[in-house]
C-alpha cells in the first residue's frame, strides 16, 4: 500500500496570512473608530475608552481566521483592501460631518 501523498505548504498560506495580519489589524482600527464615533455617548464617552481598546483584537483575529476562506492570497488582499479603505472613507465621512465641518 502505497503511503498517501502530503501536499506540500501551499504559497499563497503565507500571503493570506500577511493579509489577515496586517489589513486585519488596520481593518480592526477602523471599524472601532467608526465605532468610537457612532457608538453611545459619541466620540466624548468616558467609559468607552477600554471597550474600544479591547473589541480591536477581537475583530483582528475574527478577520485573521477568516482569510484563509480566500482562494488565494491576491483574493485575500484585494478584498481586504478594499474592505480598508472603504472602512477608512467611512471614518473620514463619519469625523467630518461629526465635528461639524
Amino acid at each position: 500500500m502505497a503511503k498517501p501523498k502530503r501536499s506540500p505548504i501551499q504559497p499563497h498560506w503565507w500571503s493570506k496570512t500577511l493579509a489577515g495580519g496586517v489589513l486585519g489589524f488596520t481593518l480592526a482600527l477602523a471599524l472601532m473608530g467608526l465605532f468610537a464615533w457612532l457608538g453611545p455617548g459619541g466620540i466624548e464617552a468616558p467609559n468607552k475608552v477600554q471597550f474600544n481598546m479591547w473589541v480591536v483584537p477581537v475583530i483582528w483575529m475574527a478577520v485573521f481566521a477568516f482569510v484563509y476562506l480566500f482562494r488565494t492570497g491576491l483574493r485575500a488582499w484585494l478584498w481586504l483592501g478594499a474592505a480598508n479603505m472603504a472602512a477608512f472613507s467611512a471614518l473620514a465621512v463619519v469625523r467630518v460631518i461629526m465635528e461639524g465641518g
